[in-house]
């Protein structure tokens, strides 16, 4: 019987790079990060979501270039805005690159139907959620068909996107 990696796994094991695409305006608003900000009270990113911060801390001190590109509407909705506000802290203090793209700018971009992360340019996790932003299930994709339409769409985006220390949320 052949394991399925986890999340975690894929992570450890990738080699040159791992690209992660997001275009929702709203995930899991049952988190308790973000009803935690929603309702005012500090958050320490690192402290808060520290597997996280070691996992891609351990990647990128090795030479995995880490890239996000997120695709948001603006003005922005209430979940982009704490994504935001959470990511100078978390993802590029662990040593991601994390870029913006607004919708408006996406138009003529050739996109997957879905989220996904992309390791070494070859295998595809896909994220499936349902309507109201909750995660469903993560489909593994091994078809280079589907890895070179990720990997187009996220450097169409990666090119277009602003970094995240230049992009002004609305």
């Amino acid at each position: 019987m052949t394991r399925v990696p986890t999340f975690e796994d894929l992570f450890r094991d990738c080699q040159r790079t791992a690209v992660h695409l997001e275009m929702r305006d709203a995930y899991m608003k049952s988190d308790p990060a973000f009803i935690d900000w929603r309702a005012g009270k500090s958050l320490d990113p690192a402290e808060r979501w520290a597997d996280w911060h070691t996992l891609v801390t351990a990647a990128t001190s090795r030479g995995v270039e880490v890239r996000r590109a997120r695709i948001a509407s603006t003005p922005i909705s209430e979940y982009i805005r704490f994504e935001y506000e959470v990511t100078e802290g978390l993802n590029i203090a662990a040593g991601e690159q994390v870029r913006w793209l607004s919708r408006r700018e996406a138009t003529d971009i050739a996109l997957p139907g879905n989220d996904f992360w992309l390791f070494d340019a070859q295998l595809v996790l896909v994220n499936h959620f349902d309507g109201e932003g909750e995660n469903l299930e993560r489909e593994l994709n091994e078809s280079p068909e589907s890895a070179k339409l990720c990997e187009t769409a996220f450097d169409a985006v990666w090119r277009r996107a602003t970094p995240h220390a230049e992009f002004r949320p609305l």
